[in-house]
């Protein structure tokens, strides 16, 4: 926008200068006339020397005419310019000879010299109009006398200290205008840059959106396969070997005990299908935060499996990202769940500590452990507990670290950055 105004600016001092240049000798003629008429007596013209200045003038009047339909094919500065302002110099000169108010149309020469006259020129082209500025100051050409001589030696030294200075000004303004002119389209470049980086980083956020999404995805894909292989999987497993036995034994009662573990299994199963169904869409975070919707998972768990449970927030509660809040949930709700389904814990302790910029979640329990080391590698029919957790942890920038030891329990401890909630 400054760049805008500044071009506007220069567009209308442009077309001013253009409208001077284009109307401005006829009217500094017509007012050299018109002083010359009215000063004619004071000054002392003859008849003849009022003769000689009409036809000057309406040479002059001429010249400018002629010059209007030249100057279109040659705007800049040019052999025929220079004769132009050759020619209207002489007649400024001669009129200001027979009265000195005809300066009034010689000062033209001033403000076009640059425009008309080549820079090798523009001096010389001063200079002369200085000459016959200083002829007009002194009361006239030629002056009369030495002493009238040394005022016009004076006025003329004046007048062309008055053009250096002037000249250097102007110098200085050009240079100036052009600095400006440089900067300012070294800053539309560089906003155009600017814009075209915005535009480009727009489009990687959406990508990385886009990415995001679809490793979420992924991500829930892997979940629930985890889940139906742990559980529902399992639990089928169950059920149809409780049915073989059924089919293969004559005792009643045996069947009957049989039947009724698969009928507790099918019954588990289906509680297990509609937990990774909510766990889909943390239903728990719906209307309670973190904390308390850790507080009631650990609850709930110790209610189910008979564990004895405890929940803790250390640190100051701040309200979480909805993904921070979903991902610390659901890792804690796996853990619990590998706890229940492996450990043989007796008890079970789930801490959530807020950290100034990071909250990190610890799950433990007293069960039978494991060797961190020797978990085999994830296959085909092997678990997802503890991949899809440090999957979960490491998608918002987090880690997951696993401490266990046989016979010595489990630590598991999330550490994620404390993403505040947006809204």
């Amino acid at each position: 926008m400054p760049g805008i105004a500044v071009r506007a600016a220069d567009t209308g001092s442009g077309a001013r200068r253009a409208a001077f240049h284009r109307w401005g000798p006829y009217g500094l003629l017509g007012i050299g006339a018109l002083a010359a008429v009215v000063s004619a007596g004071a000054v002392g013209m003859a008849t003849a020397e009022a003769y000689a200045a009409t036809v000057l003038v309406l040479a002059a009047l001429a010249l400018q005419l002629v010059w209007d339909r030249a100057a279109r094919s040659r705007p800049g500065p040019s052999a025929a310019g220079a004769v132009y302002y050759g020619v209207r110099w002489a007649f400024g000169f001669a009129l200001c000879w027979l009265n000195p108010f005809f300066a009034f149309y010689a000062v033209t020469g001033y403000y076009d010299v640059s425009r008309l006259l080549r820079p090798r020129l523009v001096k010389a082209g001063l200079f002369a109009t200085a000459v016959t500025m200083s002829g007009s100051q002194v009361g006239g050409m030629p002056p009369h006398g030495w002493v009238m001589w040394l005022g016009f030696c004076l006025v003329l030294g004046v007048n062309v200290g008055l053009l250096a200075v002037f000249s250097r000004l102007a110098a200085q303004d050009d240079e100036h205008a052009r600095v400006q002119t440089s900067t300012i389209a070294e800053l539309e470049r560089t906003n155009a840059a600017l814009q075209q980086a915005l535009d480009e980083n727009a489009a990687l956020h959406a990508q990385l959106l886009l990415q995001a999404r679809e490793a979420g995805v992924a991500d829930e894909r892997r979940r629930l396969a985890a889940e139906i292989h742990d559980t529902i999987a399992q639990g089928l497993t169950g059920i149809i070997a409780q049915l073989q036995v059924v089919a293969g034994t004559p005792d009643p009662a045996d069947a009957r005990e049989h039947l009724d573990r698969a009928a507790d299994l099918a019954r588990h199963s289906l509680g297990e299908a509609r937990r990774s169904v909510q766990n889909l869409a943390p239903v728990a975070l719906a209307s309670d935060g973190l904390p308390e919707a850790l507080r009631k998972t650990v609850a709930a768990w110790g209610e189910r499996t008979g564990v004895r449970a405890e929940f803790t927030v250390t640190g100051t509660a701040e309200q979480l990202h909805d993904e921070v809040s979903a991902t610390l949930l659901r890792i804690a709700q796996e853990s619990l769940s590998n706890a229940g389904r492996h450990a043989a814990a007796t008890r079970a302790g789930v801490t959530l500590s807020f950290m100034g910029e990071e909250v990190l979640l610890d799950i433990r329990d007293d069960g039978r452990g494991f060797d961190p080391l020797a978990v085999p590698a994830r296959t085909g029919s092997g678990g997802f507990g503890l991949d899809g957790m440090r999957a979960r942890a490491e998608r918002i920038a987090g880690a997951l670290t696993v401490e266990s030891e046989p016979g010595h329990g489990t630590a598991v401890s999330a550490r994620v950055p404390l993403v505040r909630h947006d809204g």
